[in-house]
């Protein structure tokens, strides 16, 4: 059975679970829209009309983890865009405490021997292994009165993973671990309000941003990003304070990006 962390529901959080449920995203912007007043997360263990970035379909078979949570509060719009950020670090964080023992090779950063951590690929997924684990979907609505609603939806392949897709992907269950959807939700709920807590502080997206390239995938490797109908290449170098990814290219120029595809490796190298 899904429950929040003691922590959550200490902080107001409430939680609405299902069976099944067409979009945990849709639902949650749908409640808000009903004047739900936010800090609702909305779960469930088969979502059957998900949806990742760009309108792509995010499938979620039974066992898997769909999880939303509604903010319906007066976020400074320029900001909500982090929160994708903090939730990447919440989910990390809970996943490091419910599979410690997962086996993970070597990162894309190169690095040497066998290690066991997840890695945050910009801008929303979370990698194992090289391999894509979970995604992470912004979507807002207006609601009036200088209010907005942001849902902020979590899809992690728990027990299983597809394999007619373009790139590798992995789920708990091919990673030697037995956690259950339910404890994983558990555990994020809670690394949410430690994560948000941190947001919210003086130096908050400064703190999430230094904590988000601590565990960046490909930090200082040749990449290529596919935004706005071209490809950009080079070597990535950071994360600014507003999350835009920041390339290094050939010619020593630096480039910021607000939104993309990135591709690593071999597959950065490729001309077109």
């Amino acid at each position: 059975m899904f429950a929040l962390a003691p922590s959550a529901l200490a902080a107001g959080y409430r939680l609405e679970a299902h069976g099944s449920v067409g979009s945990t995203n849709a639902l949650a912007l749908e409640r808000a829209t009903e004047g739900d007043t936010g800090k609702l997360w909305i779960v469930s263990k088969n979502q059957t009309s998900g949806r990742g970035r760009r309108g792509r379909p995010w499938a979620t078979p039974p066992g898997n983890l769909a999880a939303t949570l509604l903010l319906a509060d007066r976020i400074e719009l320029g900001m909500a865009a982090t929160l994708g950020f903090v939730a990447g670090l919440s989910l990390a964080d809970a996943l490091r405490e419910v599979a410690p023992e997962a086996r993970l090779g070597v990162g894309l950063d190169g690095g040497e021997g066998t290690r066991s951590r997840f890695e945050l690929k910009w801008p929303n997924d979370l990698l194992a292994d090289g391999a894509k684990l979970a995604g992470i979907l912004l979507e807002s609505s207006v609601l009036g009165d200088d209010r907005f609603a942001v849902a902020i939806g979590i899809g992690v392949n728990v027990v299983s993973h597809p394999g007619d897709v373009p790139y590798p992907a992995t789920s708990l269950a091919a990673l030697g671990n037995d956690c259950s959807a339910e404890r994983l939700f558990t555990a994020l709920s809670a690394a949410w309000i430690e994560n948000f807590t941190l947001w919210q502080g003086p130096r908050g997206t400064s703190i999430i941003r230094d904590r988000w390239l601590s565990q960046a995938a490909g930090l200082g490797s040749q990449v290529a990003v596919r935004a706005e109908g071209r490809v950009v290449r080079g070597v990535f170098e950071t994360i600014d304070e507003a999350c835009r990814f920041v390339i290094r290219g050939d010619d020593g120029s630096q480039l910021l990006i607000a939104a993309g595809d990135v591709h690593f490796g071999a597959v950065a190298s490729v001309r077109d």
